[in-house]
């Protein structure tokens, strides 16, 4: 969030802090959450520039389109070994995964 953004925020009587403030998440729960986040934008990405639908990223997966649309939403259900799964079925190397997870999501 922009400083003045912030301070216009604060001046009003608003606490600004950051998610893992909020959720009272341990250093480690917020790298987890990052890192799925990282996945999902990832994947959208990878399948959108290999011009797949989801339906057809979700069949050559084994899955459903609706499983897929909750991978790219970084929903908490889905488990980082499905998101890495998807992403190698979108073409992803290895150093691609690593790529991704290296990636800070803003």
């Amino acid at each position: 969030m922009r400083a003045t953004k912030v301070k216009r925020l604060t001046e009003a009587g608003w606490r600004v802090g950051s998610a893992r403030e909020f959720l009272g998440l341990s250093a480690e729960e917020a790298v987890l959450v990052e890192m799925r986040l990282a996945l999902s934008a990832s994947l959208r990405v990878r399948r959108e520039r290999a011009e797949l639908t989801q339906a057809a990223l979700a069949k050559r997966m084994g899955s459903s389109q609706s499983r897929v649309a909750k991978m790219e939403a970084g929903d908490p259900t889905v488990s980082i070994e499905l998101l890495i799964k998807a992403l190698l079925a979108a073409g992803a190397t290895r150093r691609d995964v690593a790529k991704a997870l290296s990636t800070q999501v803003a």
